[in-house]
């Protein structure tokens, strides 16, 4: 059974009622528009919480607090949505009907999560300085091995080229030297900012009554401060009259090309399913034409596929090739866009796109992560449909309805990472 319901002003709880598994989930985000400004703020700001709170003043206190509590977990969570950026705890813990008799762990692991964010250990008005440093030099480490992965720095650099006007361009864990700026001061003062002005999104499933779990947290967070809500925005990322095309030189061996797309066609647009079903055929699979033809027939890459962006309506394509056939790759990649744009796709192909979606979908319901991964993304992206009317969707995609929505993707920019003895 879900149900949703407003808890406090721009505080919402999503529920899940289901008996179907051992372990239930809660997650806490709070929603703020993906900005420069704030993006290593948001991303520092719960690692930092969940060091220790005035009563449970050190992580080891939490933690010993969680086995107690037959071994719970809780953790930072920091997700990017189109230009929505989160920032929250997710909280795993076993069902109270498996607790021995008279234990309670639900009722316990609410009051922690509400120490956690409203009870916060404070020196002088502010964090204490030793855990925000802390924090800040893991944040950093993470920022930079991700600076280690090139594929991953190549999609990057390729969506921050083409978003550099919109909030989608900016990290989800910021950048490094906003990172080193932080103070214990300046992100106490975020904090109390982002509790005021930010639209929360509470996630739980689990056999608790939804009701009842709604007046909880309530209660709980009845001293949460309220102002006015800091709007969210949404919308398609607009087309450029001519691609651009970029080129960075690093050393390696295999070059990194990343292509971005616009398609106008968001979670919000009707055809979105057909879209997904375009870039199943497209490069979203071992079935599709990228793999198929680029990379197993042609050679031509190491590896290659497609992924939709739906916040935003772009398609971005990643593959790793050998330099020397930087044209050759990137010309065919385009080709079997066009292949698809004219509809040159067989029964087979859509098939297999179709029911590639289907088997994703299929596995929602089993495991309480999943719902609330998927939860999330519906929330985040206005996106209308439950798992099972979203393989309904996907099913009845046609061969034109896919051509249809391959006409729609256009190429906006191509970021080319190539070795330095290349």
């Amino acid at each position: 059974m879900h149900q949703r319901m407003e808890l406090l002003p721009g505080v919402w709880l999503q529920g899940v009622r289901t008996d179907r598994f051992k372990s239930a989930c809660l997650s806490f985000s709070l929603l703020r528009p993906l900005c420069r400004q704030e993006a290593a703020l948001n991303a520092l700001l719960p690692n930092v919480l969940i060091q220790g709170s005035a009563r449970h003043e050190s992580l080891q206190d939490i933690s010993r607090a969680l086995d107690q509590l037959y071994g719970a977990s809780m953790g930072p969570l920091v997700r990017k949505c189109g230009e929505i950026q989160t920032c929250g705890f997710y909280l795993s813990f076993l069902e109270d009907r498996f607790a021995m008799t008279g234990d309670r762990i639900l009722e316990p692991m609410l009051d922690l999560l509400r120490e956690i964010l409203l009870e916060p250990l404070l020196e002088q008005g502010a964090f204490l300085p030793a855990y925000v440093e802390r924090e800040k030099e893991n944040l950093i480490s993470t920022i930079e091995s991700g600076l280690n992965d090139k594929r991953a720095y190549a999609d990057r650099q390729m969506l921050r080229a083409m978003c550099r006007e919109d909030g989608f361009g900016v990290p989800r864990l910021g950048e490094i030297e906003d990172v080193r700026a932080i103070t214990p001061a300046s992100l106490y003062r975020h904090y109390r900012r982002v509790l005021a002005s930010s639209r929360i999104e509470i996630f739980y499933a689990g056999s608790a009554d939804l009701t009842a779990l709604g007046e909880q947290l309530r209660a709980l967070l009845r001293e949460l401060p309220r102002e006015s809500l800091a709007g969210l925005p949404f919308a398609p990322m607009p087309r450029r009259p001519e691609p651009q095309y970029l080129e960075e030189t690093m050393e390696l061996t295999q070059g990194k090309l990343s292509m971005g797309f616009t398609t106008g066609i968001t979670t919000r647009d009707p055809r979105f399913p057909a879209l997904m079903v375009c870039n199943a055929l497209f490069g979203g699979g071992l079935t599709c034409k990228l793999f198929q033809n680029v990379r197993e027939r042609l050679s031509l890459c190491y590896y290659v596929s497609s992924m939709v962006y739906g916040a935003k309506g772009i398609v971005m394509v990643s593959s790793g090739i050998d330099t020397s056939n930087y044209t050759l790759a990137k010309d065919e990649i385009l080709r079997q866009l066009e292949a698809c744009q004219a509809g040159d796709i067989t029964p087979e192909e859509l098939t297999a796109a179709q029911e590639a979606i289907c088997s994703s979908l299929k596995t929602v319901p089993d495991s309480v992560g999943r719902m609330e991964d998927y939860a999330l993304f519906c929330i985040l992206n206005d996106f209308p449909l439950e798992p099972e009317a979203y393989r309904a969707a996907a099913r009845a995609v046609t061969v034109e309805d896919a051509a249809a929505a391959a006409r729609e993707i256009r190429l906006d920019t191509i970021f080319f990472l190539k070795g330095a003895s290349q």
